[in-house]
């Protein structure tokens, strides 16, 4: 019996996603603040330290410098209901024109028919799974970035306001 308990013990690790605390959270590879929208992305190593992104595309750059090996899971937000969501689990839409806090342009949904009809929708994007992101050419819209990063101040800011945010809403439906 106590054999079987230590066993089940040693089971499979659960990793869960973090609450984002936008007055703390920085993104670990371009320092931004991460808020608390559909954009955020984490991920937690096995040894349990869990790093936070404002943009899936900062997320990718992370993976690419540090490797996958020690990832216990990664976690992306539903861009509809910002429920986190498994990285390999979700279905992504990438179009240059799609603004994110980074101008890498994926975003992410819980499945694929979510990420059709945002396609459908907004008339521009193509839909991806997790394992097509691999092959992805992760490069910014700098176009994007420039018109972004500035506040009506002309102060750089890294995320959009509410009214960039908008553009790239469906009228009707506010999503």
């Amino acid at each position: 019996m106590l054999v079987l308990i230590m066993l089940s013990a040693c089971g499979a690790k659960k990793y869960e996603p973090v609450a984002i605390n936008e007055e703390v959270d920085v993104c670990v590879i371009c320092n931004m603040q991460v808020k608390d929208d559909a954009f955020a992305t984490q991920l937690t190593t096995k040894d349990g330290k869990t790093y936070k992104f404002d943009d899936i595309g900062c997320m990718n750059e992370w993976k690419n410098k540090n490797g996958t090996e020690n990832i216990g899971m990664d976690f992306v937000r539903d861009y509809n209901n910002k429920e986190w969501i498994e990285f390999s689990k979700a279905s992504y839409v990438y179009d240059e024109s799609l603004r994110t806090p980074m101008a890498y342009g994926v975003i992410s949904f819980k499945d694929k028919t979510a990420a059709e009809a945002f396609v459908k929708e907004q008339g521009v994007g193509t839909v991806l799974a997790a394992g097509d992101l691999a092959s992805h050419e992760w490069k910014q819209n700098t176009d994007s970035m420039n018109m972004d990063m500035q506040d009506g101040e002309g102060h750089m800011d890294g995320h959009m306001s509410e009214d960039q945010e908008g553009m790239n809403m469906d009228k009707e439906t506010g999503k």
